[in-house]
Order: C-alpha cells, then sequence, then structure tokens
C-alpha cells in the first residue's frame, strides 16, 4: 500500500479502480520551422479555432454549471487576446527557427513561471490557466482530438493535473472522483470540482505510472489523503468512513431551515463568507442566514484593470437580491499583503503584511474608494446590505472613511439614486491595536466583525503564509481568546452586535467558547454552516460544566 498526502478539493470518500489520463501530446519542440509567415499563419488560425471551442465549453459550462462558473472560460478567451501573450509568441516565432508549436510552449511556461512567482495564492493558481489555453493551441496546431473523458465510467482518474475544460468533461454520474500530482485548492480546477461535487485531492507531487494503472485506489477528501492499492484493513475502515460520513451528511440535511440556537435559547447568526457571486449557489445551498463577509477584492483580482463603479454595481445589488432581505456585509477592498494585483502598481516592501493595504491604499486613493463606496451604496437599496472597513487600527481611520460615504450618500441624494440610508456601518477587528481600543472605536459603527486570521498573525508575530512556522503557530493562544473576548465586551457596552469572519468562527472546539463570551454571529465558509449549525444546537449554556 502506498500512501499519498495532497490538498482536498472536495470532502468525500471515493473508492475504485484507478484510470490514467493520458494527454495527447503536440510534440512541440520536435516540430521544424516551416518559416516565419508560415508559422505565425499556423499559430493565427490554431488560436482562433482554440477561441472558437472556449466559447463552446462556454456554453455548455453554462448548462452544466451555470454562468458564474462558466466564466472561467470567457476568462480563457481573454487570455488568449491578452496582447503581452500574443506578441510573446509572435516574437519567438519571428526570432526565426522556431515553430509555432514551439513558441506557444515557451511562452505558456513563461507565464505560468511568472503566476507561479506571485505571493497572492489567486494569481499563483492561474498558472494553470494559462498552460490549459496553450495546451488547446497546440492541440490545434497539431490537428490533436481532445481526449474524451466522459467515457471514463467507474473509475478514480490519476493525472498530472486537469485543466478546467478537461474536468467539465467529466461525468459525474459516472466519475468516482480523481486526484493529481499537480494543481492547487485555488485553481478553476478545483473550483469546478467543488461545484460538480467531484471527490478529489490535488497537489500530491506523486506521478503515476502506468504499472498502477486498475489498481484499486481510496481518495479521503477530508483529509487530503490518497491510498494507493490499500491494504484490507485500510479499505475496510475506509468503507466504514464513508458509511459514517453518508450518514452524518444525511443527519446536517435534516438541519435545514432549523434555527441556529443552543438548547437553552441562545440564538446567534450564521452567516457564510464568499469571494463573488459565482459562491451564491453554495450560500442558498448550504442555508446560511446571511452573508457576513463579501471579500470584494476578488472583483479587483478576476480583472485586468480596475473595476468600474457599474461592475461592483452589478455583483453587489445581484448578492443583495439573491439574499432576499438578508444581511449581506460587504467588506471595502483588501487588497495589499499576500493579495497582489500588478495594476495597482504598489510598491515592493520588505514587510507588505504590515504595508500599504485595505483601508490604507482606500484613504491614500480617495478616487478609486469613492467608486467603490458609490457601488455599495446604490446596491443598498436592492437588499439589506452592510458596508465594513478592514484593517482600522485608529478612530481617525473610521472617521475619515465615514466621512468619505457620507459625500458619497449626499452626493447620490443629489442625482436622485437611491440607496438604504440607514445601512449598517461596521469594521473588522484583525489587530492588537483595534481589539485593545475597541470600547473607543465601538462608539462609531454599528458593528464589529473579528478577523481571527490576521487577528492570530499580529498578535504571535506569525506570519500565516510562512508554514515552516507551523510548529509555533496556535490559533487558540489565549492572548487571541482574551482579545476576542474584550473586543465582544466593549461591543455589547456600547449596544453594537460583534461576529467572527475568521477561520476561527468555523473551529468546533471553539464554538461553546465564543457562544459563552456573547457573540451575536459567526461567519463561515458555506460547507462548514450546517456542520456549526449542529454544533450550535448541541449545547446548553445552562451547564456550567465547561
Amino acid at each position: 500500500m502506498l500512501v499519498i498526502r495532497g490538498k482536498s478539493v472536495f470532502a468525500g470518500i471515493a473508492i475504485g479502480p484507478l484510470a490514467l489520463f493520458h494527454r495527447q501530446s503536440a510534440s512541440a519542440a520536435q516540430r521544424p520551422a516551416a518559416g516565419i509567415e508560415a508559422e505565425l499563419q499556423r499559430f493565427r488560425q490554431a488560436r482562433q479555432t482554440a477561441v472558437a471551442q472556449l466559447q463552446a465549453l462556454y456554453e455548455r459550462a453554462v448548462e452544466k454549471v451555470g454562468e458564474d462558473e462558466a466564466a472561467v472560460f470567457e476568462v480563457h478567451q481573454m487570455m488568449l487576446a491578452d496582447d503581452d501573450y500574443l506578441e510573446t509568441v509572435e516574437t519567438l516565432i519571428g526570432s526565426g527557427n522556431m515553430s509555432a508549436e514551439a513558441a506557444v510552449e515557451r511562452t505558456a511556461q513563461q507565464f505560468a513561471q511568472m503566476f507561479r512567482a506571485m505571493d497572492d495564492t489567486y494569481m499563483q493558481a492561474r498558472a494553470a490557466d494559462v498552460i490549459d489555453i496553450s495546451r488547446r493551441v497546440e492541440a490545434a496546431l497539431c490537428g490533436c482530438q481532445d481526449t474524451d473523458l466522459s467515457a471514463y465510467d467507474g473509475v478514480i482518474i490519476g493525472a498530472d493535473d486537469l485543466g478546467p475544460s478537461e474536468t467539465l468533461q467529466l461525468d459525474t454520474d459516472k466519475i468516482l472522483g480523481f486526484v493529481t500530482s499537480g494543481g492547487s485548492t485555488n485553481s478553476h480546477t478545483a473550483i469546478l470540482a467543488r461545484t460538480l461535487g467531484i471527490a478529489a485531492v490535488v497537489g500530491t507531487d506523486t506521478p503515476f505510472h502506468d504499472d498502477v494503472e486498475g489498481l484499486t485506489v481510496i481518495i479521503d477528501g477530508y483529509t487530503g489523503t490518497v491510498y494507493l492499492d490499500p491494504d484490507p484493513e485500510t479499505l475496510a475502515a475506509m468503507e466504514r468512513k464513508a458509511e459514517t460520513a453518508a450518514a452524518h451528511q444525511a443527519a446536517l440535511e435534516r438541519l435545514r431551515g432549523l434555527p441556529t440556537q443552543t438548547k437553552d435559547g441562545k440564538r446567534i447568526d450564521l452567516y457564510a463568507n464568499i469571494g463573488n457571486t459565482g459562491d451564491l449557489a453554495q450560500v442558498a445551498e448550504h442555508d446560511a442566514e446571511g452573508i457576513g463577509l463579501f471579500r470584494s477584492e476578488f472583483l479587483y483580482l478576476e480583472n485586468t484593470t480596475y473595476p468600474t463603479e457599474e461592475q461592483q454595481f452589478a455583483a453587489y445589488k445581484k448578492t443583495a437580491q439573491a439574499l432576499g432581505g438578508k444581511r449581506v456585509v460587504i467588506r471595502t477592498l483588501d487588497i495589499g499583503a499576500d493579495k497582489k494585483v500588478d495594476y495597482f502598481n504598489l510598491e515592493t516592501e520588505e514587510n507588505p503584511a504590515m504595508g500599504m493595504r485595505a483601508i490604507r491604499i482606500c484613504l491614500s486613493r480617495p478616487a478609486l474608494f469613492r467608486i467603490q463606496l458609490r457601488a455599495l451604496c446604490r446596491a443598498s437599496a436592492f437588499g439589506k446590505v452592510a458596508v465594513m472597513f478592514p484593517m482600522i487600527i485608529s478612530l481617525d481611520e473610521i472617521r475619515r472613511s465615514k466621512a468619505m460615504l457620507r459625500d458619497v450618500q449626499e452626493e447620490l441624494t443629489a442625482q436622485g439614486i437611491a440607496y438604504d440610508k440607514e445601512m449598517e456601518v461596521g469594521i473588522m477587528i484583525e489587530t492588537p491595536a483595534a481589539a485593545i481600543i475597541s470600547d473607543e472605536l465601538a462608539k462609531e459603527v454599528d458593528f464589529f466583525s473579528i478577523g481571527s486570521n490576521d487577528l492570530t498573525q499580529y498578535t504571535l508575530a506569525i506570519d500565516r503564509q510562512q508554514t515552516r512556522l507551523d510548529d509555533f503557530f496556535d490559533a487558540h493562544h489565549p492572548a487571541i481568546l482574551r482579545l476576542i473576548e474584550m473586543t465582544v465586551r466593549n461591543g455589547h457596552a456600547a449596544g453594537i452586535w460583534v461576529g467572527i469572519c475568521g477561520e476561527l468562527g468555523a473551529d468546533l472546539s471553539l464554538t461553546e467558547t465564543f457562544l459563552r463570551m456573547g457573540i451575536d454571529e459567526l461567519s463561515v465558509s458555506p460547507a462548514a454552516i450546517l456542520p456549526v449549525r449542529e454544533k450550535v444546537r448541541s449545547l446548553d449554556l445552562r451547564d456550567v460544566d465547561v
């Protein structure tokens, strides 16, 4: 038995025979160049073919997974129209002695390496996309036909990686799951796998060779573990785990529509964290009671230039309408630190986590901030929208942000544009400074949302992206819990509600602790909604034996 570990994409158990996916190769570097003009013409025709294929894939994906998840294929078409990409390919061809295939392959590797070198995990995952579009062009150049992945039946697919277009071809009624040596949980392939409900583990760094074809393999999507040719004891144990997981999931389903309330009547709001409108289906599917964190920066991360007021308004409006009057907390732009966007042209910093980010960028670039605030206010006319400012450390930052918000609202009033005049305004508590002066900050806002991820890294002085320090990292450190408790106490003293929107919100071992502190709201990933509700409903806060 071989035990392989990777990153879980979808929590589930899959057991079945392994089928290796062998992608047809264009043998790019082997074909001799036929002359500059001939190769340029071949490339341009192949690019047109690839764009047409991507449009067909988009239309198919809309039917299968909806417009938001299908948008990856619109992004791929945009990438094939990117001036830098096209110029690089054509320059390499123009240098002579390089075929179109070889030029596309070299460009793909250069751009992929550029993406992998970025600090932001979302942008790192775009390396897979540039490889995917380049493979499509290379296949068009050599006349290769797409492998029919829909023909795989009753198997677990093993591959070096799968592109989004390949993942889409998987027949979810037939395929049991997939495991790849490459890939990341932030890739479009992973996003599609989660949407399609395919048990998957990626990034195992373990290539599969032909001698393992047909062997039994087990995917444990709960732990990111893959068992190849399992022994009888492991197989039996995993079959029991699959049965237990299925039974637990069935029990969770019965919690839909029930209040998130303890046995003694303590009620909390259980909301979802999302990154864009593509996550709205998950919010509904997992029965969230609202949205406690809409990460608006993804509108910027997914764009090649600053999103317009209309683009942002459309996204915020769609979210507000989809929630049907339930609260939607939208965090203003939180670019910086590990989230880099090239077109912002931010200076390189030795310690970006403590540099120019979030509210500091917004207050330094008021024109940029005003565009977002206008879009947010306009969207508030279509639902219960609340605005939340991140990375606040002082009263002055709140007052300057609120002053700009008032200016925008007065401007909208003068223009006769509707907005919610009672829109809630809150801040994130994610630095020790904010927690310590939370008694003063609470007088300025309607709510606090504790960002436990940053609060933990700033309190412990440990970079949360630095995996080598995992042995020193303690998310349950007493100092963090004391800061959270202090924030709740100060918020309630000022008459405002207090929530948690970081990873700790879904930590079931802390749920009772948070409720005893008086937390009013927990905002977690959509998939964590029902497990947290189950935990809350199992508690009785009258029990003093804690």
